[in-house]
């Protein structure tokens, strides 16, 4: 995600089921709005630090992280306590209630987690890739991701991806693969936010010429 350094403008981020274990790169982003990281490989609280000063940031969706931890009360406490602006937590709406209590059972974070020697991507182990396949379902991941995906393209006025067209993005290729594709898409939806009507214009031409590429290779095939 450290493609996210030179997005300052960007305001929603989908980054969900692609082993990212640092947020570091986001803490430049200060139009973030909508950060959406389920299932990943965070596994400290203390990462929240690199969202501390990020002054939008109302939607965050971060479960099913290790750093979630065994302690449903105390994670979302913590996290509101040092979020206190969030609006939403996990799809959930937040409470002035919730905001207060935090107060108290929360964790002040105040210092970036310690510096791991992993780096974001592909996990190297291939138990815990096996892991992950046995608990994410086939339909559960291609959902979920198609959902984040077109909330990007509303954002940027396009149309939304059907799904029959979406079925290249199935968990049946390898973790490492998936997790690639997803994150090339995602990190062409969001820099085309940043383009002007001629840069737009460009990525049409291009996109264009690719397609009709595809199309004669597909034709030749056959």
């Amino acid at each position: 995600i450290s493609i996210c350094r030179d997005l300052p403008n960007i305001e929603v981020i989908t980054f969900s089921v692609n082993g990212i274990s640092d947020l570091e790169p986001l803490n430049q982003c200060q139009n973030l709005s909508e950060l959406y990281l389920r299932k990943n490989n965070i596994t400290s609280l203390n990462e929240l630090f690199y969202l501390k000063n990020l002054p939008r940031l109302r939607v965050l969706w971060l479960s099913e992280n290790p750093c979630c931890g065994s302690d449903p009360h105390h994670y979302r406490m913590t996290v509101l306590r040092n979020l206190p602006s969030l609006q939403k937590l996990d799809n959930q709406a937040v409470t002035e209630e919730e905001l207060s209590q935090a107060l108290v059972d929360g964790e002040e974070i105040t210092a970036p987690p310690a510096r791991r020697s992993v780096e974001n991507g592909c996990p190297e182990s291939t138990e815990s890739s096996a892991a992950e396949s046995t608990t994410e379902t086939e339909s559960e991941l291609l959902n979920f991701t198609l959902e984040e995906t077109n909330k990007i393209r509303e954002e940027l006025g396009m149309k939304p991806v059907p799904r029959d067209k979406f079925s290249s993005f199935s968990p049946r290729e390898t973790d490492c693969n998936r997790k690639k594709r997803n994150n090339v898409l995602n990190a062409i939806l969001l820099l085309m936010k940043e383009l002007d009507a001629e840069g737009l214009e460009i990525v049409q031409q291009t996109v264009g010429r690719r397609l009709q590429a595809f199309r004669k290779k597909e034709l030749q095939e056959e």
